[in-house]
């Protein structure tokens, strides 16, 4: 028996004969940090929303938790907490009144609200309105809700866009707390390739749709030089198909 919570099979979304995702496979292992990368334009948004259920696929199929996504998803994404984007929040109330809204859409017990807000370093901020906070304050936030519900798989598509380096780090340190501390499942795709450097295990490399490497990150490095960087290697890969 594998351990994969998300498996993708021959995935391809098509718009208008465009091509924007094209028969990708994808096998997300049980607690790994997952990068999926690839340039603006490449397929990731698009496949993320459709690992969401937010927009159909075209054919192939998506499992997560070993059950198909297209007959489950109700109960599928009760498990699954995400950031897409920006996060959306009310500026005029405080953190733990905007967690407590959520707790209220997702169903779930607010008692777990001020264990999440530690674990995102937000709880000395939680009665602080919202429109006060930092940007990197209202990204932590994002990924409060997210883990919302206690989830084993979390999406966080560019949780990072516009922070500074303090930030930055402060989002790695997060993400890498929950999956090896809490055993989180965790897809994140990111453009700060040096980042995703320091925290995944497993890397996906997509450019126009097309899928051009998935495995560890480990052993995508010991193709090139012992001390080639993912970014160097990110840019020899996409520089191939342009």
């Amino acid at each position: 028996m594998n351990n994969y919570v998300v498996e993708i099979n021959n995935l391809s979304k098509t718009y208008r004969g465009f091509n924007a995702v094209n028969n990708i496979n994808l096998n997300i292992r049980e607690g790994r940090i997952y990068g999926f990368l690839g340039p603006n334009g490449a397929g990731k948004s698009t496949t993320i929303r459709m690992i969401l259920g937010l927009i159909k696929n075209s054919s192939g199929s998506i499992k997560i938790f070993g059950k198909n996504l297209k007959e489950n998803r109700a109960e599928i994404l009760k498990n699954v907490g995400a950031l897409v984007e920006s996060p959306s929040y009310y500026g005029h109330l405080n953190a733990y009144e905007n967690l407590k809204i959520w707790s209220y859409i997702k169903g779930v017990d607010k008692n777990a609200i001020d264990e999440v807000l530690k674990l995102v370093n937000l709880y000395e901020h939680r009665k602080k309105k919202v429109s006060k906070f930092s940007l990197g304050m209202k990204q932590r936030l994002g990924i409060a809700q997210a883990l919302i519900g206690n989830p084993e798989l979390i999406i966080l598509d560019e949780p990072t866009n516009g922070l500074d380096p303090m930030g930055i780090k402060e989002i790695r340190n997060l993400i890498v707390n929950l999956a090896k501390k809490h055993n989180k499942t965790i897809i994140i795709s990111s453009h700060i390739l040096s980042e995703m450097e320091l925290m995944i295990d497993d890397v996906g490399i997509i450019n126009k749709g097309t899928l051009l490497y998935e495995g560890s990150l480990s052993n995508l490095k010991s193709k090139y030089k012992p001390d080639a960087r993912l970014e160097d290697i990110f840019i020899d890969l996409i520089g191939g198909r342009q």
